[in-house]
């Protein structure tokens, strides 16, 4: 709820400043999970998302099975909670996502949808704020079902080209794509262990283990882009990090990462608790559209 709503049921309630840098570093780690399920990802805040698992091949594809399995990796290595939505499209998922709220989800199948929107409040519908949804009451609406008693016409003379989406959303009708338009500048993998590994000898090995996953993602990674350089991340027990990286030579593939992380043990010499392997790319898409764009400006 709102601080200020807090406040007012509870006023010796005591509030403790947020720290933004942590909420990035968080969300940034919870995108990565995103990402080993697939490359479209919508961020809508720090932390929501859309995703589409249309072609994720994990779990024989079940978009229930893969969601449970992001909220179980968000736990295992963020150390949050999450929900999670699953529906046929944006506005379902997004109206799921609030259903099982704190830790779950809430599954729309093709099937149940319209049962589903009949008993929806419309109020939950975006974009319908106090003010619409007081016009609507005063019509008679309160449910989807009641909204699909009205025409496309009546709706559109009453909410303008509102009324079109209104009348579509009702049925539970949304055809807006999830919008990956953002390109990749980076990929990576990162783990954070439940027990500080201690020494270099004992890092080693899951660098290995970390690289496997690394390559494997790789492979999934649309063609245009060019990785360009790779970087290890190493943050340690006293929570300090540092980064190294390197530039990639053109055409060769990922190479090993054990020297840059004796680079970086040495800037901290001391137990590691989170290691993370990445590669930085080029778009050679967006440089190809660029190339156009001067040539014809």
């Amino acid at each position: 709820m709102p601080t200020a709503h807090a406040l007012r049921l509870c006023p010796d309630l005591v509030v403790i400043p947020g720290t933004m840098a942590k909420y990035r570093e968080a969300a940034q780690q919870i995108r990565q999970i995103f990402y080993r399920f697939t490359d479209k990802v919508e961020p809508l805040s720090l932390d929501e998302a859309y995703l589409d698992v249309t072609d994720c091949s994990d779990f024989q594809g079940s978009a229930t099975l893969i969601a449970e399995q992001i909220r179980k990796l968000i736990f295992e290595e963020v150390g949050v909670t999450a929900s999670a939505g699953v529906a046929p499209n944006k506005f379902l998922a997004k109206v799921a996502s609030d259903l099982n709220k704190p830790n779950g989800q809430f599954v729309i199948t093709p099937d149940n949808v319209d049962g589903f929107v009949k008993t929806l409040a419309v109020k939950r519908i975006f974009g319908v704020g106090k003010v619409t949804n007081e016009k609507l009451e005063r019509l008679g609406i309160k449910t989807c079902g009641d909204l699909q008693q009205k025409s496309l016409i009546e709706l559109v003379d009453k909410f303008g080209t509102f009324g079109k989406r209104l009348h579509d959303l009702s049925f539970g009708k949304d055809n807006r794509q999830v919008n990956a338009n953002n390109r990749r500048k980076s990929l990576s993998v990162e783990h954070t262990y439940t027990d500080d590994l201690p020494s270099q000898s004992v890092c080693v090995p899951k660098i290995a283990d970390l690289l496997l996953e690394l390559r494997s993602r790789l492979r999934r990674v649309d063609s245009d882009y060019l990785v360009t350089k790779q970087f290890i991340k190493v943050k340690f027990n006293d929570f300090t990090s540092t980064t190294v990286e390197r530039q990639m030579t053109k055409g060769l593939p990922v190479e090993s990462f054990e020297d840059l992380f004796y680079q970086a043990w040495e800037r901290g010499n001391r137990p590691v608790r989170l290691i993370g392997l990445g590669v930085r790319f080029i778009d050679t898409s967006q440089q190809d559209l660029a190339l156009q764009l001067d040539l014809f400006d």
